[in-house]
């Protein structure tokens, strides 16, 4: 199996949606080693992203990724992917032996406002949106992620450049999905994303998880 070195130059679209999320829920899936970001009294950030990287990028997949919260290290607040899936193996080799991502394979259903995520015969996700917007900005966004590798902290960043559209979105997440247990409500907010350039860098170790592995 065969995937690109970083940075990954990825080109496509995307939807997006971000959630108010319980911090009760979101802590099992958290590393101890991070605090989480709270918004509200209980409360923290989470978001959903769909993507569809098309021919111009480094591989070309599908990608459904899952962060439930906003977490700090060091002083530094970042996004956390609990649940990430792509239908590309090399995708799936890259992200984790990279970046220390989770990915896992599923297949991705896209129709003219729908994407249908599954796994195995189980759904994971719908999303259904709707492109129309009422605005339509070419933004540039950059900001970075934290995961972990064996006894590693890792930080990466990622650069995005896109045509930003708010729109409206339902997303309905069956209890048989792996990340049900967040009990994701209604988007606070939802975007579509066209002509999408995304890079992402390699990561860099920035500190060390307090478990042992010398039994590793």
């Amino acid at each position: 199996m065969t995937y690109p070195m970083a940075p990954w130059n990825l080109q496509g679209y995307a939807v997006a949606t971000v959630h108010l999320t319980d911090i009760d829920r979101v802590r099992p899936l958290i590393p101890s080693e991070f605090e989480i970001f709270s918004v509200f009294p209980g409360k923290t950030v989470g978001a959903v992203y769909v993507s569809n990287y098309q021919p111009g990028s480094v591989l070309e997949y599908s990608e459904l990724i899952v962060v439930p919260a906003l977490v700090t290290y060091q002083g530094k607040v970042s996004g956390w992917v609990s649940h990430i899936y792509v239908d590309n193996l090399d995708s799936v080799a890259g992200g984790r032996e990279i970046w220390g991502l989770p990915k896992e394979l599923a297949d991705f259903t896209w129709l003219d406002k729908r994407v249908f995520v599954q796994q195995a015969g189980r759904t994971l996700c719908t999303l259904d949106f709707n492109k129309q917007s009422w605005m339509n900005w070419r933004l540039p966004l950059g900001w970075s992620s934290f995961s972990t590798k064996n006894a590693n902290i890792l930080s990466f960043p990622f650069g995005f450049e896109f045509n930003l559209g708010l729109i409206s979105s339902k997303l309905e997440v069956p209890l048989e999905s792996p990340f049900a247990s967040l009990n994701l409500g209604a988007p606070l907010l939802s975007a579509w994303c066209d002509n999408l350039n995304l890079r992402v860098d390699a990561p860099q170790i920035i500190g060390a998880r307090a478990v042992d592995y010398s039994y590793n």
